[in-house]
């Protein structure tokens, strides 16, 4: 019987994660960040993390990220 609880503990997780998911990229859908075509570093991050971020951003939280210069060669 311990295994049948496992499974069905591990059924009702993997639901919500994906349910969870869904809903950030709904949230992502919705900020337009699949319609940009310039992609760079900051644009792909930012995307990841309000999906991660699921309905959290529903309740007011705007994930943003920046990313650092990169040094250029010298000339």
């Amino acid at each position: 019987m311990r295994n049948g609880t496992r499974t069905r503990g591990s059924r009702i997780v993997g639901t919500l994660l994906v349910i969870w998911l869904i809903i950030g990229a709904l949230a992502a859908y919705q900020r337009g960040y699949f319609s940009r075509t310039n992609t760079n570093c900051a644009g792909i991050g930012t995307t990841l993390v309000t999906i991660v971020a699921g309905p959290l951003n529903y309740a007011g939280i705007n994930p943003k990220i920046e990313c650092p210069q990169v040094p250029q060669p010298s000339k």
